[in-house]
């Protein structure tokens, strides 16, 4: 199949397709006319690919998840530790953006919010409070 009907049946869009390709993740067979050819081995792999990344994998992790899930001689607890590292850097997002939400919620409490020109908001983003 073309590009486009695997961009259709895999839900990704061709540009990100391409990239895929470009760094390696797949390799479709090329027709005599020099058009990729994707078979239903390129469209799982693109599937594969979309959920990984779904679940916030990076290009590395999904590089690394792809050879293991092709390795039918794999380790599992392989698999698990680069899930459970992922886990780890969530959970570390999750406590700086906690951070920030509250930071922003104190000055935002202490904003009148009214019609006077004074803003600690502003004042607290230019480091003038």
């Amino acid at each position: 199949m073309n590009i486009g009907a695997a961009a259709r049946q895999t839900g990704l869009p061709v540009k990100t397709i391409r990239y895929y390709e470009e760094i390696g993740l797949i390799s479709p067979e090329r027709q005599a006319n020099g058009y990729r050819d994707y078979g239903d081995e390129h469209v799982h792999k693109l599937h594969f690919l979309r959920r990984a990344r779904s679940l916030g994998f990076g290009i590395e992790d999904c590089r690394q998840l792809l050879s293991l899930y092709e390795d039918r001689g794999r380790a599992s607890a392989d698999v698990k530790v680069l899930a459970q590292r992922h886990i780890e850097e969530i959970d570390a997002k999750l406590e700086e953006l906690t951070s920030l939400r509250d930071t922003l919620a104190k000055f935002v409490c202490a904003c009148h919010g009214d019609q006077r020109p004074d803003c600690p908001i502003l004042n607290e983003i230019a480091g003038e409070a």
